[in-house]
């Protein structure tokens, strides 16, 4: 048997500067073959990223690796000098982080980037160098790489970020390679090109990959084995065959619960209760124990020991060593059906009528800042939301879904256009009438930390709409009225005297939706407000907005790249690309039966969680056209895989598929 590329054993990680030092990474022990993927899945807290750390020895300064040993190609990394230690990294391994835009330099040119690494580990100098950059930015298929090399971050999307940061990963070709949620932050069909790339780059290259995701969809598509990590340890690990056609431990299983397509859309998704434990504490037994619904007596004070699920499939569970392992059936890991009385209802009048809505930004040039052109980022889009329904709109980065949010409540200013909202017009009203019907229209944003202010008490938060908005009669009962709301969404009501820091991602996702709510809105915009979140707090959300639709008659306008959440959440779907709506119809119709190229080509971007059924790939080519000089005719037709000639020349009129399905394409079928 030869031996692995990597090795980690019995590593652990400590974190101090607290009260009790917290054991960020606990014991860990996998391997990694040479040219193969090994994923390492869990959610937020449970370590993923601090053993990735730990690798390559990148620790935060409170951060201390107080056991184990990491052997690459046989050697003990943990026993190298820092000074050796830079030889390995970048060099025999090397990183893709989380975040591309956080981790380039935003004052150096990207191809300047890339030239730090070749210099530092390779003889290349002069000519060579810049020939090597080329060469590797060619890899990564970015388009015109010699224009893009002398450019800044700033001046490249999320996609072509993400292709610089894997350029400089691979520029002294690593035996292994460590991704971080390399395409959290990304659209679909962005992330199916960066996944394309890795694995075709791993492949011709024979580089291993460690990689770090919380999306399952993503691990069946390209990892040949994987690890549930939780609370700092493994809990289970198999070939990823085996583990989607059976993962063993409560807690994997509850992650796949966890999923919208697992789920019907009259069902509540299988939230996992609680978070993960703080890791300062001492466990005595099993840490998942807390949260699992068929612990059992032994599991609140006894280590679990590894036990044999399969072949090459292990699992630490009490359940593995006790006649009681029947008792994970999916009827006791999933939770009962939802009432799906009023989101199912049918309604003939509409709450939202928005007609040709267009905000176009005016470009400015020269000494006297005249305009020269616009930004056209919504240009002409026309939907309607009945009380009580849910639309989803989707599409890319870039093509205007956030600014339709914006441009309903006029937090921009509408260009032209009807946003007529319970029979008013809202663009025509005035300031002090405009102010007052906001209370019928509120926003959850797509950063809750950002939207709430850090120096503000989360009690002061809530009632500050309400003062602005003159809801309430006195300050008793604004206050009964904000613990009313934290119950609601289930928060406690000492919660109001804490700051947004002191809360986890779910918990201030939490709150936002309780800022919403507080002024009693008919309508919400929810602008991607579960894309930051592990798929056991999304499914905690979205069991929320679900649960707040069907007791208040709430309708939703639902901004999402998810096409899963998407599709357990929405009643009807407007997919929107380059400032204007390309198909529109029941989720049914445009899901299931999608008529426009563009809608077909997200969907099959879409990673499925299950390794035996890939969609078909349809995949699109560049990156977004600018809304400030958008393509003759059909925007999509340079991307397009099936355009016609008269595609280039003539923008396609709206076609009805049924009474409720419309497209705007050439296509005859």
């Amino acid at each position: 048997m030869t031996a692995p590329l990597l090795r980690v054993d019995g590593l652990t990680t400590v974190i101090h500067g607290g009260s009790s030092p917290l054991r960020a990474v606990d014991g860990l022990s996998f391997d990694i073959a040479a040219g193969e993927t090994f994923a390492l899945v869990g959610e937020s807290g449970c370590g993923k990223s601090m053993t990735a750390l730990s690798v390559m020895r990148l620790l935060p300064e409170a951060g201390e690796i107080t056991g184990g040993r990491v052997e690459l190609q046989g050697g003990n990394l943990l026993a190298l000098p820092e000074s050796r230690m830079r030889d390995v990294r970048g060099h025999r391994v090397a990183m893709i982080f989380q975040e591309p835009g956080l981790s380039l330099n935003p004052v150096m040119t990207v191809g300047d980037q890339i030239v730090e690494s070749v210099r530092r580990h390779t003889a290349l100098r002069g000519d060579a160098v810049a020939a090597r950059v080329l060469e590797l930015l060619d890899a990564v298929r970015m388009p015109d790489a010699k224009r893009r090399a002398a450019e800044y971050p700033f001046q490249m999307s999320g996609g072509m970020k993400q292709r610089v940061m894997i350029a400089i990963a691979l520029a002294c070709d690593p035996a292994l390679l460590i991704a971080d949620e390399p395409t959290t932050a990304l659209d679909v069909t962005v992330q199916a090109q960066v996944l394309d790339l890795l694995r075709e780059l791993q492949q011709s290259r024979g580089m291993a990959m460690l990689l770090i995701t919380h999306d399952l969809g993503v691990v069946a598509q390209v990892a040949q084995r994987v690890a549930v990590m939780y609370a700092g340890q493994i809990v289970e690990t198999a070939p990823v065959d085996a583990f989607f056609a059976g993962p063993a431990h409560p807690y994997a299983r509850k992650l796949f619960a966890s999923l919208p397509e697992r789920a019907g859309r009259g069902r509540a998704l299988a939230a996992i209760p609680g978070t993960v434990p703080r890791l300062d504490r001492v466990f005595a037994g099993c840490r998942f124990a807390e949260r699992c619904e068929v612990a059992l007596p032994q599991c609140a004070d006894t280590l679990p020991q590894w036990h044999e699920a399969g072949r090459d499939h292990a699992v630490s569970c009490h359940l593995y060593g006790s006649d009681e392992r029947g008792a994970m059936s999916d009827e006791r890991m999933t939770e009962p059906p939802a009432s799906s009385s009023s989101s199912l209802i049918t309604h003939r009048s509409s709450l939202l009528e928005v007609e040709d809505l267009k905000v176009w930004f005016p470009v400015r040039k020269g000494l006297l800042q005249r305009t020269v052109g616009h930004v056209r980022a919504v240009d002409g889009v026309s939907l309607a939301i009945a009380p009580g329904r849910t639309l989803g709109l989707v599409g890319e980065s870039g093509c205007g879904k956030t600014t339709v949010g914006k441009g309903l409540l006029r937090l921009v200013e509408p260009t032209g256009g009807r946003v007529v909202i319970d029979g008013d017009d809202f663009l025509a009203l005035r300031r002090g009438e405009l102010r007052r019907r906001r209370r019928d229209v509120q926003i959850i944003f797509q950063d809750p930390y950002a939207s709430l202010n850090p120096r503000v008490r989360i009690g002061d938060a809530l009632e500050e709409g309400l003062l602005a908005l003159g809801v309430g009669a006195d300050a008793g009962w604004r206050q009964s009225h904000i613990d009313g709301l934290l119950a609601e969404v289930g928060l406690a009501p000492d919660v109001k005297s804490r700051y947004p820091h002191e809360f986890s991602g779910g918990q201030r996702q939490r709150i936002a939706i309780a800022r919403a709510l507080a002024v009693e809105p008919k309508l919400i915009v929810c602008d991607e407000p579960t894309s930051a979140l592990d798929v056991s707090v999304q499914a905690q959300i979205l069991n929320l907005l679900k649960r707040l639709q069907r007791e208040r008659g709430l309708s939703y306008l639902f901004i999402s790249h998810n096409m899963a959440v998407i599709e357990y959440m929405a009643d009807e779907v407007a997919v929107m690309y380059l400032g204007r709506i390309v198909e529109q119809g029941l989720v049914g119709e445009v899901l299931r039966a999608p008529r426009h190229p563009y809608t077909r080509a997200l969907l099959a971007a879409v990673p499925v969680a299950d390794p035996r059924q890939q969609r078909a790939a349809i995949r699109l080519h560049g990156d977004l056209p600018s809304p400030q000089d958008p393509p003759a005719g059909c925007h999509f037709h340079p991307r397009c895989p099936v355009a016609l000639p008269q595609c280039s020349v003539e923008y396609p009129g709206e076609k009805s598929w049924s009474a409720t399905h419309r497209v705007c394409c050439h296509l005859r079928d």
